[in-house]
């Protein structure tokens, strides 16, 4: 398998070893929602091996920073930093960073919420990829966004491991070149 391969053939190796590990758990966290789980593919060698080199190829590089999204997008943008030969920087729910930092409100298919992000964590100018586990609405990730062009950065792609159909997020990331392992069917 060649998972670092960004074209569609590497793309289709990694999604037949991961598609058929994520689970979904009805009415989680709340009822109406279907939750995607990923750890079935976490605690798979080949399969976590396999999504983490097609995530750290599938946009253009060089990077300088993974922006990971709390808290399965640490799990899967550590090694893709690591791979990159980028830095990381966690951006996590609202009270949960040490030093100073920057908010940024959003909505989700079960509430309201806000993330935080170091206020020095981003060097204007600097070039980041945002990682995540899961799109959905997209208002994770366009947060996300918010807070890095907030620090002057430019976001040079946004790759996750999977979308969910009909919830728009892949519209409301238009422009930022959305790369989803497993798309939506």
């Amino acid at each position: 398998m060649s998972p670092d391969r960004p074209g569609a053939a590497g793309l289709a190796e990694a999604a037949a070893v991961v598609a058929p590990l994520v689970r979904e758990v009805a009415d989680f966290p709340s009822p109406g929602v279907v939750f995607k789980d990923i750890t079935p593919v976490l605690a798979d060698a080949q399969a976590f091996a396999a999504a983490v080199g097609w995530l750290a190829a599938a946009a253009p590089g060089p990077f300088d920073t993974v922006v990971a999204i709390e808290a399965r997008g640490f799990i899967l943008g550590a090694p893709v930093a690591y791979h990159l030969g980028a830095g990381l920087v966690p951006v996590r729910k609202l009270g949960k960073l040490p030093a100073a930092t920057v908010t940024q409100g959003y909505t989700l298919e079960y509430g309201d919420a806000v993330l935080e992000m170091h206020a020095d964590a981003l060097a204007a100018g600097d070039r980041v990829l945002v990682v995540d586990d899961v799109i959905a609405t997209g208002g994770t990730a366009q947060a996300t966004l918010q807070l890095v062009h907030r620090a002057g950065a430019e976001v040079g792609g946004v790759v996750a491991l999977l979308e969910v159909p009909g919830l728009g997020g892949r519209e409301r990331l238009a422009g930022y070149g959305l790369q989803v392992l497993i798309p939506a069917r």
